[in-house]
């Protein structure tokens, strides 16, 4: 189970730094989604991964650390969820914005200037 939720973790990674390495706007928003996706499985994983234990106290188990799993990590996971989505939704708009105002998907607002007309014979202009 360990060697599948690393290799998921080094995928989804991997996307995320791929895609945001890309000029466009979609993959870079694309990109940090994947990578907030491998940062909540890496802090998932950092918990433990414990199945059929409750998170919380309950009545007739022994509160020690063996009958309980940490709710830390499911909590900070959450709250990264909610927080990721938020941010995903403002990457959009801001995209959709730069899109409308620049005619342009790519990320710096700047579609390669065409070379100057050096032809011989032929001055530069009008």
């Amino acid at each position: 189970m360990e060697l599948a939720l690393a290799s998921a973790i080094g995928v989804l990674a991997t996307i995320g730094i791929y895609l945001l390495l890309r000029a466009r706007s979609f993959d870079v928003i694309l990109g940090m989604t994947f990578l907030s996706y491998a940062t909540n499985l890496l802090i998932f994983a950092g918990g433990r991964l414990v199945s059929g234990k409750a998170p919380v106290l309950k009545e007739g188990v022994a509160s020690n650390l063996g009958n309980y799993t940490d709710p830390l990590p499911q909590a900070l996971v959450l709250t990264a969820i909610v927080i990721a989505f938020a941010m995903t939704a403002v990457s959009i708009v801001l995209a959709m914005r730069s899109r409308s105002d620049n005619h342009s998907d790519h990320v710096d607002a700047h579609e390669e200037e065409p070379a100057p007309d050096t032809a011989p014979g032929r001055e530069g202009g009008a």
